[in-house]
């Protein structure tokens, strides 16, 4: 389940790290593979949520530990989420296509298509947010990738 949400952090250090190693070619299959398998990930768990109505929390730990106040790294993945999480990778899978044919000329392609993966990610963790610090999280990355993608 978490794999969904963290595919596209995955493509974004594979791109930031080794892009310029692999090139433009390996950039473009890295990304479009990554996302096509986010969206079939996403698909699937579309359909054990929606149609089979499960609904699951997945606590990955303790984040803020004050006295009374608690935070957890938690992921809820209910039928709402699952169906933001589709819809989202299925337009993110299409502006990367449509973005491999529009900045192919650009000399930083590749920082370009890690930063929509970054993107991509951000938006996820604002989706399956289970508390508001973690909104919060994934709304300043969704301002920080836009503020980078709009450089280009």
């Amino acid at each position: 389940m978490l794999l969904a949400v963290f595919l596209p952090l995955f493509n974004f250090l594979m791109l930031a790290c080794f892009g310029r190693f692999i090139g433009r070619l390996g950039s473009i299959i890295i990304s479009l593979t990554g996302i096509a398998a986010t969206v079939s990930l996403n698909l699937y768990l579309f359909s054990q949520v929606f149609f089979e109505d499960l609904s699951f929390f997945v606590t990955l730990g303790s984040w803020i530990n004050v006295e009374l106040f608690s935070v957890m790294w938690e992921f809820m993945f209910d039928p709402l989420s699952t169906v933001m999480l589709t819809i989202v990778s299925v337009i993110s899978f299409m502006v990367h296509l449509y973005s491999i044919s529009y900045i192919k000329s650009d000399p930083h392609f590749i920082r370009f298509i890690s930063f929509l993966s970054l993107f991509t990610f951000f938006i996820f963790i604002l989706v399956t947010a289970s508390n508001f610090i973690q909104i919060f999280l994934g709304w300043e990355g969704v301002g920080l990738c836009s503020y980078l993608l709009i450089n280009f």
